[in-house]
């Protein structure tokens, strides 16, 4: 009995979609011809072809045909770079906002829970409200005094056994007008909120001493002012003392563009003395003059916003953060969403340690009741309902699992790239690159302004957001992302936490030796000829503990190693201060008396350097490696 063939079944046939055919097969396909989307179309980072598509009205198969024009195979479900989706966009005229991956849910779900909130205020709701003031400096010019005299005055004798809540921000009276100051550490958490968006600050009160005069950080701090583009009133400080001359502070102001209106400019000028308590009711009485002038409003009606100022987790209250009330009205049992956190509001303390029920514009207050600390510059919302605040804030948390990182990672600001400027220029706008110069010394910081001032034309504008001398710090790295610049440093080196913030923050640093090839290299990015650029990758940090002289061979140095590996034979950066005074080669490496052919953090070891015998206590060895990274 013959064997029976195997039951089997002839696949059918199935009409395969464009979006499965392979690129080569495309080539006779004709792109649709329906109209691109008016206005600004949100797309995901990552999204394929067949995302991308329908948003632009047109189909993957148009998506992956044009980039095959372009050299680039990919497939209908293959994520596709941010070049190919603003390429594809380009050539179909529509303009594109590339967003994170969950960020467009999210704008979604704000758009549907918030959009009443978002309407204009009616004009006929809009009242007066208390100026935002943040008071600015040098180290030790007297501002901690200030805001304390500006405070003391303000408390109300025997309140809470005289002791003050602190909750980062408090408010004064003035002849029935209220003043609101936030009271931060300085500008560094100044232009840190900035850099998350968060524009509190309405006016910046800089307080320069008589005796010393503009020193570093009050020029930092002028720079940073400037770039929030807020009104400043100086407080000349310490007047009282026998070497103060004020008209010599006036004078340095000048040269930095702050002209006093005695002089026939436009910045108020104060002479007090916090510690003699001299002139504050003449600085306050100002602080509400340019308030006025500023028209400073906003509605008390509708639901609250504003800004999360600090935020901590402490025992027995949970979650607390201080907020600034920016519009509309906070109260007890609202429900609020700030970043990931969320929550209803239990309690509102205000800066005298009193529960209110409710807090109206330009007020700060302790917020309890959010799920978790929310970050300082979050906005936060006062939601419909209690469901709304906790899917925007559990939307958020997944947007920032999915992104890997926090959300300070999500700034709107970021620095400028020098590759950016050609194509500035291309697209016939006036460019602009906004720079932070370092420098180490005074003469080259003022040689190399003058040098690039030079390469200014009609189409490319320099502005130089901030200019100093020293090592490149964090808080040079927050300010170029606040004010979207590139960091230029002329014989200086950014420092570790300067390096890992600019990493986080996408701020460009690029550092020179040679004045002849920083000119060189800004002039070649304004006609798009930037050359490959070498990446120099620090590899290991110590710092030095001991100088010991040893006949013959000269002065060996006792390092601690801070960070990375210290290895025989690297590249070797000899800093002082953040400025580079050598550059050589490590010569020998030691642990105790036994050659090492490499030092691990957290070890100490005996450094010796080619050529260079100027060794002390403090300085630190920076070892790197350079990598050539062609452009693309």
């Amino acid at each position: 009995m013959g064997r029976g063939r195997p039951n089997q079944r002839r696949p059918r046939r199935r009409r395969r979609n464009l979006e499965e055919l392979e690129p080569t097969q495309l080539t006779a396909y004709t792109p649709s011809t329906a109209p691109v989307p008016e206005g600004e179309v949100i797309v995901e980072r990552g999204s394929t072809a067949r995302d991308l598509g329908p948003k632009l009205n047109r189909s993957a198969g148009d998506v992956i045909r044009f980039l095959l024009l372009q050299g680039e195979m990919v497939t209908a479900t293959q994520s596709l770079s941010d070049d190919m989706i603003e390429l594809f966009a380009a050539e179909l005229g529509a303009v594109v906002r590339l967003v994170d991956p969950g960020e467009e849910r999210e704008a979604e779900l704000l758009a549907k829970f918030f959009d009443e909130d978002d309407e204009d205020d009616d004009e006929a709701t809009l009242r007066p409200r208390p100026p935002v003031v943040t008071v600015m400096g040098h180290v030790d010019h007297g501002k901690t005094l200030l805001l304390d005299r500006i405070r003391s005055a303000n408390v109300v004798a025997g309140e809470a056994g005289g002791i003050t809540q602190h909750i980062g921000a408090y408010q004064v009276e003035l002849d029935g007008h209220s003043i609101t100051f936030i009271d931060t550490p300085g500008h560094e958490a100044f232009t840190a909120m900035r850099a998350r968006g968060a524009e509190v600050t309405d006016i910046v009160i800089l307080v320069v001493a008589a005796d010393d005069g503009v020193m570093p950080q009050t020029v930092e701090a002028i720079n940073h002012a400037k770039a929030a583009d807020v009104p400043i009133i100086v407080a000349v400080n310490k007047i009282d003392r026998e070497e103060a001359d004020p008209n010599r502070v006036l004078q340095q102001l000048s040269e930095y563009g702050l002209v006093p209106e005695a002089w026939g400019g436009d910045t108020i000028t104060v002479e007090i003395s916090a510690l003699q308590n001299l002139g504050i009711d003449d600085l306050l009485e100002q602080v509400n003059l340019v308030a006025e002038v500023e028209e400073l409003v906003a509605s008390p009606e509708g639901h609250a916003r504003g800004v999360v100022l600090e935020a901590e987790l402490e025992v027995g209250r949970g979650p607390v953060a201080s907020v600034i009330v920016e519009r509309g009205t906070l109260r007890v049992g609202d429900p609020v969403v700030a970043g990931a956190a969320w929550g209803k509001v239990k309690a509102l303390i205000n800066d005298r340690g009193d529960q209110i029920k409710e807090a109206p514009p330009s007020t700060p207050v302790q917020v309890l009741g959010f799920s978790e600390p929310p970050n300082a510059g979050d906005e936060f919302r006062v939601a419909p309902e209690l469901a709304q605040a906790r899917t925007i804030g559990e939307a958020r948390a997944h947007r920032y699992r999915v992104a890997g990182h926090g959300p300070a990672a999500f700034s709107a600001l970021g620095g400028a790239k020098l590759e950016d400027l050609f194509e500035q220029i291309q697209r016939g706008e006036t460019a602009t690159l906004n720079m932070i110069l370092k420098a180490d010394v005074q003469g080259s910081l003022e040689a190399v302004t003058e040098s690039l001032r030079k390469l200014e034309r009609d189409d490319v504008k320099l502005s130089f957001v901030h200019r100093g001398v020293g090592g490149i710090t964090e808080n040079d790295v927050q300010l170029a992302q606040a004010s979207n610049a590139t960091i230029i440093g002329f014989n200086v080196r950014p420092d570790r936490r300067a390096r890992e913030q600019a990493e986080k923050s996408d701020v460009e640093i690029r550092t020179y030796e040679i004045i002849y090839k920083l000119i060189e290299e800004i002039e070649a990015a304004m006609l798009g000829l930037l050359a490959p650029v070498y990446e120099e990758v620090v590899t290991g940090e110590a710092e030095v503990r001991q100088v010991f002289r040893v006949p013959r061979i000269g002065a060996v140095a006792g390092c601690y190693v801070r960070d990375g590996v210290i290895t025989r034979g690297s590249k070797v950066r000899f800093l002082r201060d953040g400025v580079v005074i050598w550059k050589g080669t490590i010569t020998s490496l030691r642990r105790f008396k036994d050659d090492a052919r490499e030092v691990q953090a957290g070890f100490e070891c005996g450094i010796g350097l080619s050529d260079y015998q100027d060794l002390k206590e403090g300085d630190v060895i920076e070892t790197f490696e350079e990598r050539e990274i062609p452009r693309s």
